[in-house]
């Protein structure tokens, strides 16, 4: 095999491994919802959300330790892990958390589908990546947004005039959060990602802490049920701690537009959960419009196939 053949075959395993660990993410991330619902009526949303960034972030120290990897020592460094931390968790987290208070999780997940839309829009207002941003994204976004709205059904999308407006913005600044960390997430491409995310859930930790004791003082509430307490376990090690890990790579190898493109996945993977968890009925509308998600996201996250043909003598 030449070396340009075992280069390219090369190139397709990483991808492949990169989509693989994308597909991963977006099962975590969709299973949150659920998880959130079960919590979040007797655990409210600050402590749950303190909680949940404590145990991941004392989870990810140990690692990056084990794996002998120091955390940095400069301020500056960790000024930006803060708003990482802020931006990454703390702040969607609470958003979402209190959101499902008051609109239901198919019409959150169809809200919080957004992210792509904001880092497009973001790219295009601000020149920053805008020439990478390829009419092919533009169509693979139109189409993973198309995805989520079949997907989740007519009946998800009829509560938004009902829906308490304030719920509901407040998820879509989660999902703004959500294009915002990444962005801001590239600048730790020299750092291993366990230290970055070991260092971005240590502020978010330091942040949500003291910002529950002082508005819902946990220790006077009734203690939860043991199927809120799992929840939040399960958030905390699953889809926190593992998936920030996952996610700090994905920033790294697919990019911010490609690692946000998992929000619609996500938003899919949400909708199965919910057949298989609380028996909810799987549609053909809902296989249609996964199968919308996956082709969106490949023309987002998948490069277009190199042109090696030559230009004409003369």
């Amino acid at each position: 095999m030449s070396t340009q053949a075992q280069h390219t075959t090369s190139g397709q395993t990483t991808l492949a491994l990169e989509i693989g660990l994308l597909l991963l993410l977006s099962l975590i991330w969709g299973s949150s919802f659920t998880l959130i619902k079960v919590a979040v009526p007797t655990i409210p949303p600050f402590t749950m959300v303190a909680v949940r960034v404590t145990i991941a972030a004392i989870l990810l120290v140990a690692i990056a330790r084990a794996q002998e990897h120091a955390l940095p020592g400069r301020g500056s460094v960790w000024a930006a892990f803060f708003v990482q931390g802020l931006l990454q968790s703390a702040l969607p987290f609470t958003l979402i958390s209190w959101g499902e208070m008051h609109i239901a999780s198919g019409l959150a997940g169809v809200l919080n589908a957004t992210p792509p839309m904001f880092v497009l829009a973001i790219a295009v207002m601000t020149g920053r990546g805008r020439r990478a941003i390829s009419g092919r994204k533009f169509i693979g976004v139109a189409l993973g947004l198309a995805g989520v709205i079949v997907t989740m059904g007519a009946d998800a999308l009829s509560g938004i005039g009902t829906a308490a407006p304030l719920a509901q913005a407040a998820v879509l600044c989660a999902s703004l959060c959500y294009a915002l960390a990444p962005i801001w997430g590239q600048r730790f491409s020299g750092l291993p990602a366990i230290v970055t995310a070991a260092g971005a859930m240590s502020c978010a930790a330091a942040l949500m802490v003291p910002t529950a004791a002082a508005i819902e003082r946990p220790w006077t509430l009734p203690p939860p049920p043991a199927s809120a307490i799992a929840a939040v376990i399960a958030l905390a090690v699953i889809c926190t701690a593992l998936a920030m890990v996952i996610y700090f790579r994905l920033i790294h190898t697919l990019g911010p537009l490609g690692t946000t493109s998992g929000s619609y996945l996500r938003a899919g993977f949400a909708v199965a959960l919910g057949t298989v968890w609380l028996g909810e009925h799987f549609t053909w509308s809902s296989l249609a419009g996964m199968a919308l998600i996956l082709v969106g996201v490949v023309a987002v996250t998948v490069p277009p196939p190199a042109h090696s043909a030559k230009r004409p003598a003369g």
